[in-house]
């Protein structure tokens, strides 16, 4: 087997895990509820990021010089406190603790000693708070590199345009923008609520360096954020399905945060092993 397909299952693996560790904790979350869908659109996403482009040491996990993930779209938490657990900040069996009295994983709390760089909630600010991050890291000449994921809905605040205009300014190539472009928010389909296309050209009008590609596809994901230019903020536009992996979730705004229950669990986790329901 070739290096690049060794590097591709691995990945496929680890995403298959974070989708049924999804999975795990939305039904542990019970009639509360959580945001199903907009974990499962970006799983592989955090799959490629914490599986082979960020640089961190869990053991030294506040030096200074590491990169930093940011979840402008904190409703990624199902993939994201997966994706930590996986990369050795904390025991697998603490994700299903999520929003737990005493716990760690309460809500969207900042612990950076865990992995958790950003405090979440409002929508639109992680890029401005990325921004923050990338100048400090270039005026000290660190090699730190700045990752922030944002959703697409999540482009209809203002505060985000600002934040496109200002990485461009400063020349910010230590910062990657990635946007889950699965085309739907709570409210319903994107274009309908706001249209954004033509995302690329708006983007590129805006002075950044925009790759595009399937956000489900392993290596158009790993050579998409190789595919940086120099003196220019880089955008990655991944289009994605909303719900993926979960035939009854995919394209359903209403899964955006729902109850799962045991007998739609039971489905769900079949689908994502490829057993035959």
């Amino acid at each position: 087997m070739s290096e690049r397909a060794e590097k591709v299952l691995r990945l496929a693996e680890l995403a298959k895990q974070l989708r049924l560790d999804a999975l795990d904790m939305a039904l542990a979350a019970g009639s509360g509820g959580s945001h199903v869908g907009g974990s499962l659109s970006c799983v592989e996403i955090l799959a490629v990021l914490y599986g082979e482009v960020l640089h961190f040491d869990v053991k030294n996990p506040l030096d200074p010089n590491r990169d930093r993930f940011l979840p402008s779209k904190n409703h990624c938490v199902l993939a994201h406190i997966p994706a930590l657990a996986a990369a050795g900040f904390f025991p697998r069996e603490e994700i299903l603790q999520f929003q737990k009295d005493g716990g760690r994983l309460t809500g969207y709390p900042r612990r950076p000693e865990i992995g958790l760089e950003y405090s979440g909630g409002s929508l639109g600010m992680a890029l401005s708070v990325g921004i923050g991050m990338a100048l400090a890291a270039q005026e000290e000449k660190r090699p730190s590199q700045i990752y922030v994921l944002l959703g697409d809905g999540e482009l209809n605040e203002g505060s985000v345009w600002e934040a496109f205009m200002s990485a461009a300014h400063y020349g910010l190539e230590n910062l990657t923008a990635v946007i889950d472009r699965n085309r739907l928010s709570y409210d319903g389909d994107t274009e309908t609520v706001m249209g954004l296309e033509c995302l690329n050209a708006k983007l590129s009008s805006f002075g950044w360096h925009v790759s595009q590609c399937d956000g489900h596809d392993i290596w158009a994901l790993l050579e998409a954020f190789q595919d940086t230019k120099a003196g220019r903020p880089h955008a990655i536009l991944a289009e994605t399905v909303k719900g993926k992996g979960v035939s009854f979730a995919e394209h359903r705004p209403e899964w955006h945060h729902h109850r799962l229950s045991q007998e739609e669990y039971d489905r769900a986790r079949k689908e994502v092993l490829g057993e035959t329901l």
